[in-house]
């Protein structure tokens, strides 16, 4: 894809303003750590792989413009607002993790040593991602082969990664691979990043794709125009349970009656293996506005009561498999996840 989510440029964080999207194209720069978690936070980047690489450059991009003296200070500060922005997306504090352990293990060498490598190491989180997913893609299209009509939640393409996609990546990779795949977008209330981001994506790869509204999937699976559903996650547990965008879980659960597999896919990065079960798993709260206004236009009446849970969590019971960069993971999950993430 053409367009890039984000890149690390001059000691700068540039982010493609999804906010922005279908409409303008417009990147953002962020100078400072305190940018970079504002820009996870407002959604100015999203998706749980590209917010963990956008936390690896913030966490970079902080400790090279920390003062040595103040340096493991600067250090604990900065990996404490990033992990303060988004509570769903493990992905987010895997990557810190990652950068976190790049400081241990290297602390001795000296302060500019370790803000060098702390600068590789987002670099490399960048790489392995895009990497990962086109691997994913490749595991994901052997499995969907027989698919002709995939439907598909939120957006987890190119723009929800470093790059290429997990969802789309399947999406793209049957494309690739000679298939002929029409495309079922589901709009994706509240803040619309099906018909926004997923139909935009589709589009300039030229892939054939119908934007449906959400309460539109019932009548597409009860007239067998869906072949198969995959989905991106913010996080697995170690059961198989899945966080994803709101909205999955009543998908999941139309699949299952009419037959539809139901797929998952996502980087090892995404799973937790110290979450028991989905009811271990923070679901992110936001502004009520996203449900109530529309760019900006109210369309509830003032002071009307809302709620905005950003994720919900379909039940491994509901999930046919689960895709890595690593391979398909079937059921029983339970023992499967540990096996497939330690091998």
């Amino acid at each position: 894809m053409a367009v890039r989510t984000i890149e690390w440029k001059h000691d700068r964080v540039i982010m493609l303003d999804q906010r922005m999207l279908p409409h303008k194209e417009i990147y953002r720069v962020c100078r400072n750590c305190q940018q970079v978690a504002q820009a996870i936070r407002d959604m100015v980047i999203r998706g749980a792989p590209a917010i963990g690489v956008a936390a690896a450059m913030g966490v970079a991009l902080g400790a090279s413009k920390a003062r040595e003296k103040r340096f493991d200070r600067e250090f604990e500060r900065i990996c404490l607002t990033l992990s303060k922005t988004r509570p769903t997306a493990v992905n987010l504090f895997w990557a810190l993790e990652r950068m976190r352990r790049v400081y241990t293990e290297n602390r001795s060498r000296g302060v500019e040593t370790v803000k060098r490598l702390l600068k590789e190491e987002a670099q490399k989180i960048y790489k392995d991602d895009i990497v990962a997913n086109k691997q994913l893609g490749k595991f994901g299209a052997s499995l969907l082969r027989n698919a002709r009509q995939v439907m598909t939640h939120c957006n987890a393409g190119a723009l929800a990664t470093a790059g290429y996609g997990t969802a789309l990546g399947v999406i793209r990779a049957l494309k690739e691979s000679g298939k002929s795949v029409e495309v079922w977008i589901n709009e994706t209330r509240p803040f619309l990043q099906g018909a926004r981001l997923t139909a935009w994506e589709l589009k300039k790869e030229k892939i054939a794709a119908t934007l449906v509204t959400d309460n539109m999937v019932g009548y597409l699976m009860q007239k067998g125009r869906v072949d198969a559903v995959v989905v991106g996650c913010d996080r697995v547990a170690a059961n198989g349970d899945v966080a994803n965008k709101i909205g999955t879980y009543g998908i999941a659960v139309l699949a299952k009656r009419h037959g539809i597999p139901f797929y998952v896919a996502g980087p090892t990065s995404s799973i937790d293996l110290d979450c028991t079960t989905g009811e271990d798993i923070p679901i992110e709260q936001r502004d009520p506005k996203e449900v109530s206004h529309i760019f900006g236009r109210a369309l509830a009446p003032k002071g009307t009561k809302i709620l905005n849970p950003a994720f919900d969590i379909t039940s491994q019971d509901l999930i046919s498999a689960i895709i890595t960069e690593k391979g398909v993971i079937h059921p029983p999950y339970q023992q499967n996840i540990r096996n497939h993430v330690s091998h």
